[in-house]
This record gives C-alpha cells, sequence and structure tokens, in this order.
C-alpha cells in the first residue's frame, strides 16, 4: 500500500511541473531484444478484444511526437516449486505522456482501455482477462546508439530508478492502434488521456480466454531444460568411443 501511495505522490508532484514537452529522440516502437513483442494490432485485437500471444517474451513502447504512447507486456512468472510450469502474463495500454521540467516521464493511461491476461497453463485450461490500468512515471531515460548493435537504443529507468531491460528501435514512425479510446462505457469517460471517440454501450469482458502457450512450447526442435543425467551418460558415451578410436588402430600397429 505504501508503494502504491509514493507512486500516486510521484504522480501528482510529476504532473505539476509537467510541461508539454515531448522529445523527439522517443518517437518511435522500442522492444527488446527478442523483437517479438510488439505494439500495435500484432499484439492487441481491439475489434473482438483479445490479447494475441507473442512468440517470445519480451517489452515494448511506442511514443508517437505529439503526446500519445503505448505500451505492451508479455512476460513468463518462475514457478519456485515446479520450475517446468512457469505463469505468463501479458498487459497492453495507451494513452498519453509528457516530459516534465526535470526530464522525469509521465505515462497517463486510458483507464477503461487497459487489458490484462494472466495464465498458468500447467493449472487450468483458461487464462483470466481483465481491465488493467497503471499510471507510470518513468524518472529518466536515455537515447544513445548501441555500441554492439549499431542501432538506436533506449534505456527507460522507473520511478524508483531501477533500469528496465533495453529496448531497441524497430519502427520509425511508430507501430500503433489509434490513439483514441477504443472500448469506452457509457460509466466511463478518459480523463487525463486524449481522447474524442463517443461512447458505446458498456461491455463486459470474457473473465477467460484459453491459456497461454507460453513462448517455450511454441519453438518445435529447441531445447529450453537440458537433462543433467542424460548429459553425463552422453558424455561417457563419447570418451568411450574417443578411446576406441585412439586405441584400436595402435593395438593393430597402425600408426595415427
Amino acid at each position: 500500500m505504501l508503494l502504491y501511495s509514493s507512486l500516486a505522490a510521484a504522480i501528482a508532484l510529476a504532473g505539476q511541473a509537467a510541461a508539454d514537452t515531448w522529445p523527439t529522440n522517443l518517437v518511435g516502437t522500442w522492444s527488446t531484444k527478442s523483437n517479438q513483442t510488439l505494439t500495435g494490432p500484432s499484439f492487441y485485437d481491439p475489434l473482438n478484444d483479445k490479447l494475441l500471444e507473442p512468440s517470445r517474451t519480451g517489452i515494448s513502447y511506442s511514443f508517437t511526437q505529439d503526446g500519445y504512447y503505448e505500451e505492451a507486456y508479455y512476460r513468463a512468472i518462475s514457478n519456485p516449486q515446479n520450475p517446468s510450469c512457469p505463469s505468463g502474463i501479458m498487459q497492453w495500454q495507451h494513452g498519453s505522456w509528457v516530459m516534465n521540467t526535470t526530464g522525469s516521464l509521465i505515462l497517463t493511461p486510458i483507464a477503461v482501455d487497459g487489458r490484462q491476461l494472466l495464465s498458468s497453463p500447467c493449472t487450468g485450461a483458461n487464462s483470466v482477462y481483465t481491465r488493467y490500468n497503471q499510471s507510470e512515471v518513468m524518472a529518466s531515460y536515455e537515447v544513445y546508439t548501441d555500441p554492439y548493435h549499431n542501432i538506436p537504443r533506449l534505456d527507460l529507468f522507473k520511478f524508483d530508478k531501477a533500469p528496465m531491460n533495453p529496448m531497441f528501435l524497430v519502427y520509425s514512425p511508430p507501430q500503433m492502434l489509434p490513439t483514441t479510446t477504443l472500448n469506452p462505457t457509457t460509466a466511463s469517460a478518459t480523463a487525463g488521456a486524449k481522447s474524442t471517440a463517443k461512447a458505446k454501450a458498456k461491455r463486459d469482458l470474457d473473465p477467460q480466454q484459453p491459456a497461454l502457450r507460453l513462448y517455450e512450447d511454441r519453438e518445435k526442435g529447441v531445447v529450453h531444460h537440458i537433462d543433467a543425467e542424460r548429459l553425463w551418460w552422453l558424455g561417457l558415451a563419447m570418451v568411450g568411443v574417443g578411446g576406441l578410436l585412439y586405441l584400436g588402430p595402435r593395438r593393430m600397429g597402425i600408426s595415427l
């Protein structure tokens, strides 16, 4: 509770000092190195109100030059009691952003549009699908050319200055869904976000959707788990074969 109170206070203070400033070096679609989790229609289908599972986990942010943003998260959650059964979570939001006078970024989502899908494939055939709404403050950011990949790189730092996973520029201009409210309700407004969409009849979310398959299950032929005992026996067999290849010719008087 204290953490959320601190975050709310940080947002309020940042909002007081905010100016209509949108640095151009942030414009574009950025994604972590897998390049498979991206904002836009490949992640969220607003017409059918569904989140679409990427082939790999990752994070993506998109920013426009006139103050709109979109974000997509797809993460695996470890299961210490059963490491072979991780859970998965997908989150999507969009709304408006601004940089304040201290250089921090304030991201304000359209509350009724955010979506979250939480899945535990080993414990159930369905995922839990709900609305999601979380304002964000990024304490700072850096954009520079990555020395290894030689492409633009974005480093975002959370409100507590903890670094997020680095992201790399994928599209410029950004790949995004429409910036107006996509699924408004009659009882909700888009306060704090730029939207002129007409309100439609309230539509409840389908609380459950098919469980996420998780990216490990999609890559057939790629080994994601190594059996240590099997690896030991394989190594022993290779040593035996090597010994036969070396000693066999010597016994027969053949010089190697």
